[in-house]
């Protein structure tokens, strides 16, 4: 009886630590980001996202599906940054600091998944807006946040094109997956 007692005590207060905790902050995840990135050499993936956000987890999907996620763990660290918790209880899944980061970015008027490619120093290289030819990187944009239609799907792998060394196969079955978000 009291080793019951000892196990059920001990899960308690393990859950209690466990849902007390803050989520780590954004600026910690970024930090770490760049340092894996760095040692990897590797560019950076962020997405700012939501726990109820479909078309984040469509997002997550498709880069963790079998036809593309060796590409993405290959060339990317992606991590991400949870923001626009609405309901009370997942308040609590937000990252300290990520609406910070979201509005030096120009992320803050668009909706989510908004993402942003960096490289292993922290220069951005790309954002999920899509902007007519030529235009300024801090001009407003479409976001193509999970990119879905072909339009989205284009730019998406012009970003990849721009900050990786992608293959036509390997193109081919990232274009395929993300197509597939349309339906």
């Amino acid at each position: 009886m009291r080793v019951l007692i000892t196990v059920i005590a001990a899960f308690f207060l393990f859950s209690v630590s466990v849902y007390s905790q803050s989520p780590q902050s954004a600026d910690e995840i970024m930090t770490a980001a760049f340092r894996t990135a760095s040692k990897e050499n590797k560019k950076v993936f962020i997405i700012f996202h939501a726990s109820w956000c479909g078309w984040c987890h469509k997002m997550d999907s498709s880069m963790n599906d079998a036809t593309c996620k060796k590409f993405f763990d290959d060339n990317f660290v992606v991590r991400h940054l949870d923001v626009d918790e609405y309901k009370e209880q997942n308040k609590v899944l937000q990252n300290p600091g990520a609406d910070a980061w979201r509005t030096k970015y120009h992320g803050d008027s668009v909706g989510i998944p908004f993402w942003l490619v960096f490289d292993k120093d922290g220069k951005l290289l790309a954002d999920s807006k899509l902007r007519p030819d030529g235009a300024l990187s801090d001009l407003s944009g479409d976001n193509v946040g999970c990119p879905a239609e072909e339009k989205e799907v284009d730019y998406f792998l012009k970003v990849l094109q721009l900050t990786t060394a992608i293959s036509a196969q390997q193109e081919a079955a990232i274009r395929k997956r993300f197509r597939q978000n349309a339906q």
